[in-house]
């Protein structure tokens, strides 16, 4: 069987689909890994896989490229052939279903979470429903990361429920993230890991640091993610830059390995606005650390709040403080049984395992 994977980029497919990918591969089947090429190309060909290159860009939506994109995605898929083909990210899900359509290939889209679009009103919303009412008439079958979503997204694409279902996230593996032995931190070390995005809550954790600092001026924060100031919704370089001078932050570019970083905090905080099921939170609770997030969709699956972690209200730094200094007031007894908790809960709900056996079973059920 030959097995293709769309998706925006290779770091993601490698970094979220190896699992996959390597039980594919083991089994007997040929995989063909689709994206823009990057570092990280090279690295899916060492496990295995075949690579075509498809030049895409991972933001924004522009009718003339897209068109453009459509075309060079039916080339590919058309030399191809596959049996099925997998897609992830708002690019490959519509415009690989509306491709496969055509070509009578079955395709099995993974949304991992609503995204900008479904966040803010407009001209680009309306386009993107649009788009995925005609392309999601054409798949087999749509993965969500949360019921919440998958209801939202209901509402405006009216597909059936009974051609969709959930998963645990992209999963984790449990074995690689794993709890790291580290020298004690002299200090609280709270980090933040995401893009740097409005809708990530850069700013609600910048303005909850400051509250934090004049309580606990010995409190370290640090924040990890990749400046991409072409993104509409990017904080600015100046603006990271300030905070780099009021020294309110430790900031990192983006890292293709977190664990050392993980391993190295105390709590992992996302103050995002929504999510499909965080990555970050799974990495983190994958290591046992206790964690803090906004009480939306995708979070609060992965945060139980006093179990594991807590839940802050969405946009609202103030009450993200609290619970940064909440945590900070907890015996090193209950610090320690947040850790506990957190490893426990994903290993039983979140294991990669999870994930690959529901992917495995519709591959069987729809391929050529």
């Amino acid at each position: 069987m030959k097995v293709a994977i769309m998706i925006n980029t290779s770091w993601n497919i490698y970094n979220f689909r190896r699992g996959l990918i390597e039980t594919l591969i083991k089994r007997g089947d040929e995989v063909v890994a689709i994206a823009p090429k990057d570092d990280y190309s090279g690295k899916l060909e060492e496990i295995g896989c075949r690579f075509r290159h498809l030049d895409m860009s991972a933001s924004g939506m522009n009718p003339a490229t897209d068109f453009g994109l459509m075309v060079k995605m039916r080339k590919v898929l058309k030399e191809e052939q596959p049996d099925i083909l997998l897609t992830y990210t708002i690019k490959p899900n519509i415009y690989g279903s509306l491709v496969c359509g055509n070509l009578k290939i079955p395709c099995i889209c993974n949304v991992s979470g609503l995204g900008t679009v479904f966040l803010w009103k407009g001209t680009v919303k309306k386009i993107a429903v649009g788009l995925y009412k005609r392309a999601f008439k054409k798949n087999s079958w749509v993965f969500f990361q949360n019921n919440e979503d998958r209801d939202d997204f209901l509402k405006f694409i009216p597909i059936s429920k009974d051609k969709t279902s959930l998963l645990p996230g992209s999963g984790i593996n449990t074995t690689h993230f794993q709890p790291m032995k580290v020298e004690p931190n002299k200090v609280p070390v709270f980090t933040m890991i995401g893009r740097l995005i409005v809708e990530k809550g850069v700013y609600d954790f910048i303005e909850a640091i400051k509250i934090v600092k004049k309580k606990k001026p010995d409190t370290h924060f640090r924040l990890i993610g990749e400046l991409d100031e072409t993104h509409s919704r990017s904080i600015q370089r100046a603006e990271l830059d300030s905070w780099l001078a009021d020294e309110l932050i430790e900031y990192v570019p983006h890292l293709s390995d977190v664990r050392d970083a993980v391993a190295t905090s105390d709590v992992i905080v996302l103050p995002s606005y929504r999510e499909g099921t965080p990555r970050t939170l799974l990495e983190a609770g994958a290591m046992g650390k206790a964690m803090i997030a906004t009480d939306v969709p995708g979070c609060r699956h992965v945060v139980e709040d006093g179990e594991n972690g807590f839940l802050c209200k969405l946009q609202s730094p103030k009450d993200l403080a609290a619970k940064m200094l909440l945590y900070l007031s907890l015996s090193k007894e209950e610090q320690n049984q947040l850790s506990i908790n957190s490893r426990n809960l994903i290993v039983e709900k979140f294991d990669e395992r999870l994930v690959i056996d529901e992917y495995l079973k519709l591959i069987d059920q729809f391929a050529l």
